[in-house]
């Protein structure tokens, strides 16, 4: 009998990484392709997914049995109702239109209250293409693709749009809007949503019975591949910043958004500053290159704010803060150090704030994502952060093929 596998398909802001394991949880194929920053336009998605699924060895594709999808949490896109995407609104894009009828229809739901919340997104998206759409998140629309059916929507991914985890509703004040019907029909985290496409199966030689599973966003996927204890939190250096750790109860405030994850409850903020702010300067050779020549036992005068836009979500909610990104020095690598010394203020602001709501900061920072790799990074965190630092070598992908290994009926 042949081997079975699973696979996890993570979209990211620049690019997309699949991770194929065995039953073992070993991982035994890895690929990823860049989409070259094109996150507002969901097609650019598709292209690089279906790169990656023409890659896969043969021997593979065959013996896929279950794949799962993460995304980029708080994108949301806009279909047609046979799923053809009209537009998608990035995350870190703010949405301003429509305060007074957001704050009408969500009473005392503060994380939805926010610019940068997908409510915000939606009722603009509305506003331009009518009531007769679907909205979908990046890993919800991907995933109907892989089934040709856009009906569901996985519960962490909507979040940002309304959805209650503990009541396991949308707020009462969508009951009687026009869009009601945009909305997804919601599936816990982790099951069995139908099996893939036959003509998508057929076209790319896959295993024509893949069961397709119900994804979750990115950083929660990063939190399952780092398989972190309640005493330790996890810090994502992607192109933003991520911070997460196991909390009590959910914790409901702008910029904090708690998923289930599982069984525990995670808590946690996404800055819009992080490794895409140092790929506007530097390619990733010379990042290696120059972080070499950083002494990172001395501190540089500057304070930068390297935010990758206008604008801040986490730790602070200011839609109009502004990167403070000069002056520059001469050297190349004291301005590299700068940002790193910029980006390790953030995510130290944003634990100090996690730690005050949730009473207990972590005894150990788990690094995953891109920037984890960079010893000179980890040694300033270290020093501005002061708690231990350790780097996880998984990819977020893994941690979804882990939810596909684990899906449930």
């Amino acid at each position: 009998m042949p081997s079975k596998f699973y696979g996890g398909l993570d979209f990211g802001t620049s690019g997309v990484r699949i991770s194929i394991i065995n039953s073992k949880k070993e991982l035994t194929y890895t690929n990823s392709v860049s989409h070259g920053y094109e996150l507002k336009k969901p097609n650019s998605w598709i292209n690089s997914c279906e790169l990656l699924l023409g890659e896969i060895p043969k021997d593979l594709k065959r013996n896929i049995d279950k794949l799962a999808i993460s995304g980029t949490s708080g994108t949301l896109t806009a279909c047609d109702l046979r799923g053809n995407a009209l537009e998608a609104i990035p995350y870190n894009y703010q949405c301003i239109e429509n305060k007074r009828v957001i704050k009408s229809i969500t009473s005392g739901a503060e994380h939805l209250q926010t610019p940068y919340s997908s409510l915000a997104k939606a009722l603009k998206l509305i506003d331009k293409y009518g009531t007769n759409i679907l909205l979908r998140h990046q890993a919800d629309w991907i995933t109907g693709w892989f089934l040709n059916n856009w009906s569901h929507g996985e519960e962490g991914n909507n979040i940002k749009l309304g959805w209650d985890l503990i009541k396991e509703s949308w707020p009462k004040g969508y009951q009687n809007t026009s869009w009601r019907k945009c909305l997804p029909h919601i599936i816990k985290s982790g099951r069995i949503l139908g099996i893939i496409d036959c003509d998508l199966a057929k076209r790319f030689q896959l295993n024509k019975k893949i069961l397709i599973i119900s994804g979750t966003t990115d950083s929660n996927a990063a939190f399952l591949a780092a398989g972190l204890d309640k005493e330790e939190g996890l810090t994502v250096l992607g192109t933003t910043i991520v911070v997460k750790k196991i909390v009590d109860k959910p914790i409901k405030e702008k910029g904090i958004t708690t998923h289930r994850v599982s069984g525990n409850w995670i808590c946690g903020g996404a800055s819009n500053a992080g490794c895409g702010i140092l790929s506007r300067f530097f390619s990733d050779k010379e990042i290696r290159e120059l972080s070499r020549q950083i002494n990172t036992s001395k501190k540089t005068s500057l304070k930068l704010l390297p935010l990758n836009s206008r604008g801040e979500r986490f730790p602070v909610n200011q839609p109009f803060l502004e990167p403070i990104l000069n002056p520059r020095p001469v050297s190349d690598s004291l301005y590299l150090q700068a940002l790193f010394e910029g980006l390790a203020r953030i995510e130290l602001q944003g634990w100090e704030k996690l730690s005050k709501l949730t009473s207990s900061p972590p005894k150990r920072i788990v690094t995953i994502g891109g920037g984890s790799i960079n010893p000179q990074w980890r040694a300033i965190r270290e020093r501005v952060i002061n708690i231990p630092i350790i780097t996880c070598k998984k990819t977020t992908s893994y941690g979804t093929a882990l939810l596909a290994i684990n899906a449930e009926r």
